[in-house]
C-alpha cells in the first residue's frame, strides 16, 4: 500500500509539508521523558519524526485503511499501533497508568471532543500538543473580554496553560481544508483542585455561555432559585466573556453557598 485516501467523514486532511510536520513533532519535547500517544496518525507524517526520539510511543487510528499502511511502513511500532476510537478508549490502559503526552494532527470534526476527554484525564495528560483548526486554537488560548473567549477557554485554562504556537495555511494539506490551522501547546498547571465544586463550576460555565452576549443574570436563572437575592449581585450585570477563570471559581462558591442555604435541612 503506497498511500491512504483522506476521508471526509473522518475529518482527515493529510499534512504534506515535511518541515511543518517536524516542527509539530518537536512540540512533544515540551514534556520530555514521558511516553507519547499520537491521535490520528494517518500516513505517519508526524510519526516518522517522533519515532527517532526514542520515547515510549503509541499511535491510535480509527481508519481501517491507515492501520495496515502504518504497520507496513512503521514496523518498529509493533503493537504500538492501536486500532480504536480515541474518544472511546480507557486512557489509563494505554501506558499502564503512566502519564503521557497527547499529540497529533487532530481530526477537525472531533477536536473539541478530544480536549474534553483530555480534561477528563487531566491527571494522566500533563502535556498536549498538536494541530487543530485556527478558530478552535484561538478559542482555547483566548483571554477574558475577547470574542473568542468561551466555554472551552475557561474549562481548559482552569487546568492548563495554553500557548498558540504558529499558524498553518491551507495549501500544505491534502485535501486543503476550508479553514486555517494552528499548532498549540497545552501544559498542565500546578492546581490539584479548583477550590470549588467542580461539577457545579462546569455547569455554570456551560450555562452562562449559552447567552454569551447577555448579562449573566438571565442564564443563571436556570440554576438559582426564582427571586433569589443573589441575582441582584453586581457580578450578574457582567457578560460571561468578562469573567476570568478565578472569577468563575469564586462565583461557583457563592452559588454553592446560596443553593445550600436555600435547601431545607
Amino acid at each position: 500500500m503506497n498511500s491512504v485516501k483522506p476521508k471526509k467523514f473522518l475529518g482527515q486532511h493529510f499534512l504534506t509539508d515535511q518541515g511543518i510536520a517536524r516542527d509539530i513533532a518537536d512540540t512533544v519535547d515540551l514534556c520530555p521523558d514521558i511516553p507519547v500517544l499520537e491521535v490520528g496518525p494517518g500516513m505517519g507524517v508526524l510519526t516518522q519524526y517522533i519515532i527517532p526520539k526514542g520515547r515510549a510511543f503509541k499511535v491510535v487510528e480509527i481508519d481501517r485503511e491507515s492501520v495496515p499502511y502504518l504497520k507496513a511502513h512503521f514496523p518498529e511500532l509493533g503493537d504500538g499501533i492501536i486500532e480504536a476510537d480515541f474518544l472511546q478508549m480507557n486512557l489509563k490502559e494505554v501506558f499502564g497508568g503512566q502519564p503521557f503526552v497527547l499529540t497529533g494532527n487532530y481530526p477537525y470534526n472531533i477536536s473539541s471532543q478530544i480536549f474534553f476527554k483530555m480534561l477528563e484525564n487531566k491527571d494522566l495528560i500533563p502535556c498536549c500538543t498538536g494541530m487543530i483548526q485556527k478558530e478552535v486554537a484561538e478559542r482555547m488560548a483566548a483571554t477574558p473580554g475577547t470574542k473568542a473567549y468561551g466555554v472551552l477557554s475557561v474549562l481548559v485554562q482552569a487546568w492548563y496553560d495554553v500557548n498558540y504556537l504558529f499558524t498553518v495555511h491551507e495549501h500544505v494539506f491534502n485535501p486543503p481544508p476550508k479553514v486555517k490551522s494552528a499548532v498549540i501547546s497545552i501544559i498542565r498547571n500546578q492546581k490539584t483542585s479548583l477550590g470549588c465544586d467542580e461539577a457545579l463550576f462546569r455547569r455554570i460555565v456551560k450555562t452562562v455561555f449559552t447567552m454569551r452576549r447577555k448579562m449573566m443574570r438571565n442564564p443563571m436563572k436556570q440554576i438559582l432559585p426564582k427571586d433569589c437575592p443573589l441575582l441582584a449581585d453586581p457580578i450578574f450585570n457582567k457578560r460571561p466573556e468578562q469573567l476570568s477563570v478565578d472569577e468563575f471559581i469564586a462565583l461557583t462558591n457563592l452559588v454553592e453557598k446560596t443553593l445550600k442555604e436555600a435547601t431545607p435541612a
